[in-house]
């Protein structure tokens, strides 16, 4: 289910002192089935971006197109573009109200029109995906801890069954083990589902690590739009933009100008793991001298 963004412009506070262009002029086309990451500073115009994507936001000008049809038309249903195009905002708790976690992430298939029977089959097997234990259930979700709330949230979405699932900042607050967990939760769902997913991050580590397409914002305007690999490729004028490159990058780099022969580009560790052992074997380094044939 593709979307597609024409000339996209929005305008905050037009007309006034306030006035400010948050995004400027977009044009981008998203696929069926892609793994997308959005990143950009602060303010970039990615929060608003995404917002576009299932019509919580009316664009200043431009068109948006879903499967081809215009979202802002008069009688285009965009309640159902919303159970379709599923959006998990940052915070967890702006999306939490019922008594129960069950009982909350049953509200958007009954929303939809199903039975309540039918919305908790489809409620237990969204949680149970995300790796949420069904003997938390029962529990209120303001009992919950932080990485619970966000996989309650990211299951209520779910449990819609959307073609598209947009995730902003989902790892925000959660320690490693936890953001590698919902992380991996996460690429198991689109190799299960096959959906598009479109991470919003502000982990370069991360998008290196899942996304297959990057989309940088910087001051409104697409800056990149390309794979990982070549994005970061741009290191130096992404920190112009008050972005980085993953860590491992900066680290290929530096054992370059050092005459080792590795990839400068790789971006992720097992990537840069496999290219370092590489180099060194071929360079008939020491290190690797005296290891067991089988290490």
């Amino acid at each position: 289910m593709s979307i597609e963004l024409k000339n996209i412009t929005y305008t905050y506070s037009p007309g006034t002192a306030y006035e400010i262009h948050a995004l400027k002029d977009i044009n981008l086309n998203i696929p069926d089935g892609q793994f997308i990451g959005v990143i950009g500073h602060t303010g970039s115009g990615k929060s608003t971006l995404i917002q576009h994507l299932n019509a919580l936001i009316q664009p200043t000008s431009g068109t948006i197109l879903y499967n081809g049809e215009d979202v802002w038309e008069e009688k285009y249903d965009r309640r159902s573009l919303r159970s379709q195009v599923g959006l998990v905002f940052q915070y967890p708790e702006h999306q939490l109200f019922e008594s129960d976690v069950l009982s909350d992430v049953c509200f958007g298939p009954m929303n939809q029109g199903m039975s309540r029977e039918e919305a908790e089959e489809e409620a237990k097997k969204a949680l149970l995906q995300v790796g949420f234990k069904e003997k938390n259930f029962s529990k209120s979700p303001f009992e919950l801890s932080g990485g619970q709330k966000k996989r309650v949230a990211i299951a209520g979405v779910l449990a819609m069954n959307p073609k598209i699932l947009i995730l902003d900042e989902p790892t925000a607050g959660l320690d490693p083990k936890g953001r590698d967990e919902i992380l991996d939760q996460i690429a198991e769902l689109h190799k299960v589902r096959g959906i598009t997913i479109i991470l919003v991050s502000h982990s370069m580590e991360d998008v290196a690590k899942y996304v297959e397409r990057l989309i940088v914002v910087n001051h409104g305007e697409i800056a990149f739009d390309d794979t990982p690999r070549n994005v970061f490729t741009h290191y130096q004028e992404l920190e112009a933009m008050g972005l980085a490159a993953p860590q491992i990058t900066y680290i290929m780099h530096a054992l370059k100008e050092k005459g080792l022969d590795v990839d400068p580009d790789a971006t992720t560790v097992e990537e840069a793991g496999k290219d370092i052992l590489r180099a060194l074997q071929e360079a008939g380094s020491p290190l690797l001298k005296g290891g067991r044939k089988d290490d």
